[in-house]
């Protein structure tokens, strides 16, 4: 097989790995329209840069084979399809081509875990040496640790790329027993996240291939285990707070074809937009895991946003005064972010804020705040929304 008939095997399936930005109200920041886009019959995704800019990701495996018969996933081994497999040289002089006729800025690399977890990081680790040292790529460069991967080739991942990601799929050692039976939430996946912050902690002096570490992300399935929202949101919080962790990501479970939860009920989408609203209150806005709304069996509100959730329960009769309230009060209020609550400090050292529109000029969502706020102690008029 031509090697880019090999490479469109692998990247068919790869909007199951997230690298682009989601704003805080879940959703992601580009277009649905652009979410994907075709080049030479490849997907080639959006993704965000943390410096605001967007580029043209290119999201692949180093080959589909796994050896891993993970319940849930397209790649589990003895399902029947076509696989690919390529050799890192072979693949690192592909991508620079495709990157030199600007098909593809920026790459998101895998691998289906062949051989072990060492030796398939060994594979990873080799393509991106190739890329930056012999083939002297300088862009955006992704790479998973896999299950099982040494300390030390974690480090070097480190060295090599912008961003690492290890996906924990679940949220605890019961709930992957669930969704993976043969890979160990604790010492196979679990450690290596910690070894991400660990090298950055404690190796202050050393940095990456640009001058820093890069940052680190994981991916949960959403749904695929019949675990709660508490359960993903506890250990969300735990790598917000300990890992420091960029993003986690949520996957609404859907079932595969020719899997063992092929006959599982799909994840509601809205649940997915619920559990990125809540990881982002706990990341950005102060919010404790015990301040979330859950509901009955510990999940989130699928119909309200639980920003707003907590405001009605907190903020309703205590609304607050835009023109004293700090930066956490601020941050509590539906329809004001970290930028908004920038804008606002700005404002009221130039005036008294009195009315909506001055708050809508700073590009926040005014009528969505306007219930919980007063304006010079007096509650602003607005218009009815349902804000969810």
């Amino acid at each position: 097989m031509q090697a880019i008939d090999r490479l469109k095997l692998l990247n068919q399936q790869m909007q199951f790995e997230p690298d682009t930005d989601v704003s805080p109200d879940g959703r992601a920041t580009l277009p649905v329209a652009c979410l994907e886009q075709r080049a030479d019959d490849l997907y080639v995704h959006p993704a965000v840069m943390p410096n605001g800019r967007h580029i043209r990701l290119l999201k692949t495996q180093l080959t589909s084979v796994c050896e891993r018969d993970c319940h849930y996933c397209p790649f589990r081994s003895g399902r029947d399809f076509r696989r690919a497999t390529f050799q890192p040289e072979e693949f690192a002089r592909l991508f620079m081509e495709l990157h030199r006729r600007n098909i593809a800025e920026g790459l998101f690399v895998s691998s289906g875990l062949a051989g072990g977890g060492v030796r398939t990081q060994d594979r990873l680790l080799q393509t991106a040496e190739i890329l930056r040292h012999k083939l002297n790529y300088r862009g955006y460069l992704h790479l998973k640790i896999m299950p099982g991967a040494e300390k030390a080739q974690v480090e070097r991942a480190m060295q090599l790329a912008d961003r690492v990601s290890l996906n924990l799929e679940a949220p605890n050692t019961p709930r992957l027993a669930r969704l993976a039976p043969h890979k160990t939430f604790q010492e196979e996946l679990l450690t290596r996240l910690r070894w991400v912050e660990e090298i950055r902690r404690t190796q202050p002096g050393h940095r990456g291939w640009n001058g820093h570490w890069p940052s680190s992300t994981t991916q949960f399935v959403a749904g695929g285990a019949d675990e709660s929202d508490l359960e993903l949101l506890q250990t969300t919080e735990y790598l917000y707070r300990s890992l420091r962790l960029k993003r986690t990501y949520f996957m609404a479970f859907n079932p595969i074809p020719d899997t063992p939860l092929e006959d599982h009920a799909p994840t509601p989408a809205n649940r997915e937009r619920r559990l990125y609203q809540a990881s982002f209150l706990l990341r950005d806005y102060g919010f404790s895991l015990e301040e979330m709304p859950f509901e009955a069996g510990g999940m989130l509100p699928l119909l309200q946003d639980p920003k707003l959730a907590w405001a009605e329960l907190n903020l309703s009769a205590q609304p607050v005064e835009v023109n004293r309230a700090d930066r956490a009060q601020l941050l509590r209020v539906p329809g004001i972010g970290p930028r908004g609550v920038d804008a606002i400090l700005r404002l009221r050292q130039q005036a008294t804020i009195r009315d909506l529109s001055t708050l809508k000029s700073a590009g926040i969502l005014a009528e969505r705040a306007a219930p919980y706020l007063l304006l010079d102690g007096k509650k602003p008029i607005y218009q009815i929304s349902l804000g969810i």
